[in-house]
């Protein structure tokens, strides 16, 4: 069932910008709801889903202090298909009861849901509207090399991993090209911000 407010899915694969088109809508004050920020906040020590996790994949996975090490779980559950369907099930409910929470409380003419899975699991249906944020692959190959000291193969291999580039321009409803220059963001974020005021008010797309 959709939200009273109007609500806008922004998704894209690793390393095209989402944050920074994220960072763009929330300085014109639209209400952010980021299921990364939720999926640290559920995992926090304490939390039931934490319990859960190391139910299922031991001790290995937390740090002395008892938080939860995000490197080794992603080491165990990268190459292992049912290791990452496991970790989904265990943390999708409580991140998607967080959001729903989240956005409740948030207000606002109409809100972004940052949802880096959007397209992987199928999520465009509960949405208004569906943006990605796009880039040429070897552009977020160079990011990825960049900001995380990837190999090549090592970079490949994550994008390998998620939705194809094809996939995700098929489930948007708009687009924002990402080539680097933050101009060209600000007018396309300006542009999307005015249609989505126009639409949560009502009026025809």
């Amino acid at each position: 069932m959709k939200s009273r407010i109007y609500r806008v899915g922004l998704t894209g694969g690793v390393a095209s910008g989402k944050s920074t088109v994220t960072n763009l809508f929330r300085t014109l004050g639209v209400p952010i709801i980021d299921t990364d920020e939720l999926a640290r906040d559920v995992v926090e020590p304490g939390q039931p889903p934490l319990e859960r996790l190391v139910e299922r994949f031991g001790a290995s996975i937390l740090t002395p202090d008892g938080h939860l090490d995000r490197p080794a779980l992603r080491t165990i559950v990268f190459s292992d298909h049912k290791a990452r369907a496991d970790l989904e099930a265990l943390l999708h409910p409580a991140i998607g009861a967080a959001a729903e929470s989240r956005s409740a409380a948030a207000g606002g003419p109409y809100q972004i849901l940052v949802i880096p899975l959007l397209v992987e699991k199928n999520l465009g249906s509960q949405l208004d509207r569906v943006l990605v944020v796009d880039c040429k692959e070897g552009l977020q190959i160079r990011r990825l090399r960049s900001r995380d000291g990837s190999t090549l193969e090592e970079a490949r291999a994550i994008l390998a991993a998620q939705a194809s580039r094809e996939a995700r321009l098929a489930a948007a409803h708009d687009v924002i090209k990402n080539g680097g220059a933050l101009a060209a963001l600000h007018a396309q974020v300006s542009a999307l911000h005015a249609r989505y005021l126009k639409n949560a008010a009502g009026a025809p797309d």
